[in-house]
């Protein structure tokens, strides 16, 4: 999987690519394991453009890193959810990196709204996704939570 940044330059503005990069995101985000060669011949562009271009992609922070993604074979009797928080006044940043350090808690959105942050955690079984819920709800600066089970996945890009 490919994670496109954006540019930070006091605009925040999306860096330029052009559609050529943009066709390369594209294939590259449906098979990040896509050999150059194989992106080379669905661009109809040369092997040593394909890498070029990737590795200037890479150097301008367009791609920031890649990822590996489960199969939903591995993963079938996961539970995962949605946990909404709500922080008390202070320094959210020591909160923030004790959701890092909690392996189940695979990302967390900071959020306009009721709630400050939404946390997405995956967890091996419902017991393990409660006692996870348990420490969330026990760590320091942390005032209240909602939590939404993940009943089936509609689609994922």
């Amino acid at each position: 999987m490919i994670v496109i940044a954006n540019q930070n330059d006091g605009n925040n503005v999306k860096m330029i690519v052009d559609d050529t990069d943009k066709s390369l995101l594209a294939r590259l985000r449906d098979n990040g394991r896509a050999t150059i060669a194989e992106l080379a011949r669905d661009l109809n562009l040369s092997r040593s453009t394909v890498k070029d271009r990737i590795a200037r992609l890479e150097r301008r922070g367009v791609i920031k890193g890649y990822s590996l993604v489960l199969s939903e074979e591995f993963t079938k009797g996961y539970v995962s959810a949605h946990v909404m928080v709500n922080m008390k006044s202070g320094n959210s940043t020591e909160l923030v990196r004790n959701f890092r350090h909690t392996d189940q808690i695979r990302k967390a959105y900071a959020v306009s709204g009721v709630y400050d942050l939404i946390l997405f955690v995956e967890a091996e079984s419902t017991g393990e996704l409660d006692n996870v819920l348990d420490k969330i709800r026990s760590m320091e600066g942390v005032k209240d939570t909602l939590t939404s089970v993940v009943l089936s996945t509609k689609f994922e890009k």
